[in-house]
Order: C-alpha cells, then structure tokens, then sequence
C-alpha cells in the first residue's frame, strides 16, 4: 500500500485547490446540518410535550385543540371521573384549557403570524414538563395577567415583562411573567386564567380541551374507553403522544425539504471535489507511472485517491459541523401547520446530526474522488511516464 505521508504531502503541495475544496464541502455541511438541526429542534419540542400516562380530551370530530369546543358543564364532569391520578395535596392532576389563537406582530418589523394563547386552571402547570417561573412572577386570576416564555417575548411585540396584550378589542393582559417547560410545545404559547380569557373572548361557558393525567396504564385505558363509549360526554379522547406525533407531520415535510436540499448540494460538492482530484490526476502523470513502476498495484493507486478525495472532503465536513456548534440552544419560530400556530424551538446539534454531517462528507470525497481514481489507474505506465 501507498503510504499515507504521501496523499499528505501531495495535498500540501497543492495546497490551493485543496483549500477551495474543503471550504466548499464545509459551506455543503454547514448548510445541510442547520437544516438538521432545526428538524431536530422542533421535534423535540414536541416530543417532549407528551407523558405517557396524559390524555387530550376535545370535541368529538376535532383534531386539535383549536378546532375544538366543549361546554364548560360537561368538561368539569369529565375532571370527576375515576382513575385521574391526584397531586400531593390531594387535588385531581386534569385542567380545563381554552386555546385562542391571535394574529401579533414579530419584532423587528417581521411582520406578522398567528401566536397561542391558553388559559387554563392552575393545575394545568403540573401537567408540563419541568414548569417553573424563571423572571417575574406568576399570574394572578381575575386581573387579566399572563405569563409567557422568553423565546416568545424576544420574538414578538407586546409580550415583554411589564407589555399588554391586546386579546380582544379593548381587552389587555399584562405580561408578569417568564415560565420555561423543558423547552416543550408550551413555550411557545401565552398563559393567562381560564375565566379570564374566555371572559375576554366572550365565551364564557365553552373551553377547548380538558388534560388529564391517569393515575397509571390501567386506569389510562379505563379512562380513554369511558370517555369514547359515554353517551352522555359524545367526546374524542386522544393519547397525548399521538396527538403531539400527528403534530410532527409539519416538520416531517421540513425534514423532507432540508434533505433534498442537502442532497442537491450534496451533489455540486462532490462535483467540486471530482474536479480537484481529476486535476491532480493530469498534473500527476509521471507519479502515477513511477508508482507503477516502482510495483505498486492498481488497486493501492486506487485506494490512494480515493483516500486523498475523502480526507479533503472529511476536512470540510469537520469545519461545517463545528461551525454549527455555536449555534445550538439558538432559539428560533417556524410554522405549526397543525394548529396554525409559530412553534419555537431551539436548534439541536447532537451527536446524530453531526454524524449525519460527516457521513455526507465521507459520501462526498467517496463518489467524488472514485471517477478521477478510476482514470489513474486506468494510465498505462509508458504513457504516464511521457506526460509532461
């Protein structure tokens, strides 16, 4: 075999068309794993959302909370059914929600989008992951307050400590507060009273949804079947992990996008690098023939560019995953196409999406490099030997 201080050297030597190559690999890399890494973000703020022994409850026929509507009467009769699991003072772990969706302004003249606001019961909080009020305070019921997260504050006008919030003509909630969940679905939401806000929008006796925690599996199943078979609720009830994966089909199309994105730049940097290494194939005549003539194979020839093409184009791929790296915990909005809604999320640059970075570059320099090695090797040694 070809040692590998020779493809070292070789790569020093040409140093400049090496350089282009491996910026260009990094520039593929960096773009492709962003896009990554924000289909990751927003699937983990989703997933997070969901425990396993939590279910939605809404109007029969809907299928989220926004299209959903249930008299407020029925939903507490649905808080008194038995096998609801119940906190350390005793009280049911279940939160009667309504779910209001506004069109506000982004900051920085970003125009505008469609936020949430929920108001729900106190014990909705215990029903999040990892709530807690990190700046400010929490909200008081019956004085028109809400509490948001940081991200949506940064984001959008209006919802900074000390901001009103115009929810109906005329109507202002005051934000009082900063909450974070785990970087779950609820960040993205504005959190006021339920009274409060169904007085606001004038829908005093109709909620959207009622969360539930069952006490364990059983009763979870108890609880889905008493619910879907009663006559008297006509309800849907629905798994909080499936009702948050049906909300993951919007980033499954991000996802769909971002790769064929990845895989048309991918395509152009392999381009690139099968033109570096076809250039060092014509300008290396005489050492191919020489390597030949000194007894080495075609196949360690072969091996040799290969190896030459994939260190390159690995090189790229390092510098375009840790370019990313700073990135991650950035906060950023895309769209829920579920409910409507801006979902925020932070970029996530874990180890499977860095992998997913190299392996693109490995693939790069690979089929990049193979074309140009297969046409040193194919040279005959006297016509190598004659190349100027």
């Amino acid at each position: 075999m070809i040692p590998l201080k020779y493809n070292l050297r070789n790569l020093r030597v040409r140093w400049v068309t090496t350089l282009m190559t491996v910026l260009a690999t990094a520039l593929v890399v960096f773009a492709s794993v962003l896009t990554f890494g924000m289909t990751d973000g927003v699937e983990h703020a989703l997933r997070i959302s969901a425990d396993p022994l939590d279910l939605v409850v809404m109007r029969q026929g809907s299928e989220n909370e926004t299209s959903s509507g249930i008299e407020q009467s029925v939903a507490r009769q649905v808080a008194t059914l038995d096998g609801i699991d119940k906190d350390a003072s005793g009280q049911p772990l279940c939160s009667i929600e309504f779910l209001t969706i506004l069109t506000k302004p982004r900051r920085g003249n970003g125009g505008t989008t469609n936020i949430m606001v929920r108001g729900l019961d106190p014990v909705g909080r215990k029903l999040r992951p990892g709530f807690r009020i990190v700046e400010g305070r929490d909200l008081k019921p019956g004085v028109n307050e809400a509490i948001t997260s940081r991200r949506m504050a940064e984001r959008f006008q209006n919802l900074a400590l000390g901001e009103k919030l115009e929810v109906n003509k005329g109507i202002e909630f005051q934000i009082v507060g900063y909450f974070e969940a785990a970087g779950s679905a609820a960040e993205s939401e504005v959190w006021t009273d339920l009274s409060d806000l169904t007085s606001a929008r004038r829908v005093p006796s109709v909620v959207s949804s009622v969360i539930v925690r069952a006490r364990d599996q059983a009763a979870k199943e108890a609880l889905m079947k008493r619910i879907k078979e009663s006559e008297q609720f006509n309800l849907k009830v629905v798994d909080e992990r499936q009702y948050f994966e049906d909300q993951m089909s919007a980033s499954i199309a991000v996802r769909l996008i971002g790769y064929l994105i990845a895989g048309f730049l991918t395509f152009g940097a392999m381009f690139a690098a099968a033109n570096t290494m076809y250039a060092a194939v014509a300008s290396r005549g005489r050492e191919i023939g020489t390597l030949r003539a000194l007894g080495f194979n075609r196949l360690s020839i072969l091996t040799s560019f290969l190896l030459e093409s994939v260190l390159i184009c690995l090189a790229g791929g390092l510098i375009g995953c840790l370019a990313t790296l700073p990135l991650s915990g950035m906060s950023s909005g895309t769209a829920n196409w579920a409910t409507f809604s801006e979902l925020t999320f932070e970029f996530r640059f874990g180890p499977a999406v860095l992998a997913r970075g190299v392996i693109m570059a490995l693939v790069m320099g690979a089929v990049g490099g193979l074309f140009p090695a297969i046409r040193a090797v194919r040279l005959r040694i006297i016509d190598a030997l004659r190349q100027n």
